[in-house]
């Protein structure tokens, strides 16, 4: 059985049974009898102290001032709660095919500056458009007061709806018909025909009138264009900066 030095101490009791005589009285020794006290720990440098303090308030103080910023700033409305209050809704007072015809004569005047068509029409020079020139030019315009007729589409209950567009989303147009309904027309699926007048035409609000009313008059041939909506499932504002290649479309 081992013996134990006549040392009560606690730690040299539990050294020596767990190490030979000779290391325990090493470890006691070095670890416990020679260990330095200290009484007082170091003392930091007293300008070094004084600056992180002093970076330390500064730092609080832009949080705060941040914080302050952040919490009086209002939040925008999220995508549910603008659906929710009918912020893009149409109002029944607003869903009136007579009030989009200024915009749709003003979008006439756009796609023919676009495409210079009266350029051509002043010089006496018939009117030529094709896919390699006019379709980067197309894919990359504003629908918005664009008349466009769905003539082919995945839901035949759609075909002949016809519309002046109101406003364009990612995925759909929406359009005024002319009985005063607002319809909702995906792109996914369907091909829109859109007529350009070559020319502009005097006496656009009575010609208005007349459309309103049924009546037809004679007008200058107007150009036609098949717009693939499949192909513009983006919005307007992005559509700026894309680039579209031609190719073929096995839709249809």
């Amino acid at each position: 059985m081992a013996t134990f030095p006549p040392s009560s101490h606690i730690a040299s009791t539990l050294l020596h049974r767990a190490h030979s005589p000779t290391t325990a009285e090493t470890l006691f020794r070095e670890k416990v009898l020679q260990r330095p006290l200290l009484l007082r720990p170091t003392s930091p440098d007293p300008q070094r102290d004084a600056r992180a303090r002093r970076q330390h308030a500064r730092l609080q103080a832009s949080h705060a001032q941040q914080k302050k910023k952040t919490t009086s700033k209002p939040r925008p409305l999220t995508a549910k709660q603008r659906r929710a209050l009918g912020l893009y809704d149409l109002p029944p007072s607003q869903r009136k095919y007579a009030i989009y015809l200024p915009l749709h004569r003003m979008w006439c005047a756009y796609m023919r500056e676009i495409l210079q068509l009266g350029t051509d029409i002043q010089a006496g020079r018939r009117t030529h458009i094709d896919a390699q020139s006019a379709g980067p030019l197309l894919v990359t315009a504003d629908f918005h007061g664009a008349r466009v007729r769905v003539v082919r589409s995945k839901c035949v209950s759609r075909v002949g709806v016809e519309g002046i567009v109101v406003k364009e989303g990612k995925f759909v147009f929406e359009v005024v018909t002319v009985r005063n309904e607002v319809k909702v027309l995906p792109k996914e699926g369907t091909v829109f025909e859109v007529k350009i007048p070559v020319v502009e035409e005097e006496g656009a609000d009575e010609e208005d009138k007349k459309v309103l009313e049924g009546e037809l008059r004679h007008r200058p041939k107007p150009l036609v264009l098949e717009i693939h909506g499949g192909r513009f499932v983006a919005r307007a504002a992005d559509r700026v900066n894309r680039k579209f290649k031609g190719h073929y479309n096995s839709d249809w």
